[in-house]
């Protein structure tokens, strides 16, 4: 099976709804059926991830992922098999969109991020490529 021939041109950030409290009392984001192209089947969140880890590591066959930085910062380095993109998020009301066919790896995660990742699917160990090594040759 080839993975689609989607490049790292084809991720892009998304801006949540943000509704500022007149009185100073904070904001407030929403996400409904509007804000992401997908119809959202699975919700999971990365927290006390240590500044030297790493996670991902993998792609998707089919999989769309919204990643959204609930709190600090963390990077996700993006990667199509020839060309190599990095995304810093720090803000909450801002998404990555992550098409299919696209090698992923969060790093450099702040004190205190959390990370909130919204699938178009539930888990299936099918849809994962984990190996880089081969995801170069299912993209070629």
């Amino acid at each position: 099976m080839k993975l689609k021939s989607t490049t790292v041109n084809a991720v892009s950030i998304i801006e949540i709804p943000k509704i500022t409290d007149e009185e100073g009392r904070g904001n407030l984001s929403v996400i409904e059926k509007d804000c992401v192209p997908f119809d959202i089947k699975r919700v999971y969140y990365l927290y006390d991830v240590p500044s030297d880890a790493y996670r991902g590591g993998h792609a998707h066959k089919a999989l769309f992922q919204f990643l959204i930085p609930l709190s600090g910062s963390f990077d996700v380095i993006l990667k199509d098999g020839k060309n190599t993109k990095t995304v810093s998020l720090n803000k909450p009301n801002k998404g990555l969109m992550i098409v299919p066919g696209i090698w992923r790896e969060l790093e450099n995660f702040s004190s205190g991020a959390v990370c909130l990742v919204l699938a178009s699917e539930v888990y299936n160990e099918e849809d994962y490529v984990r190996d880089y090594s081969e995801f170069v040759l299912l993209k070629s």
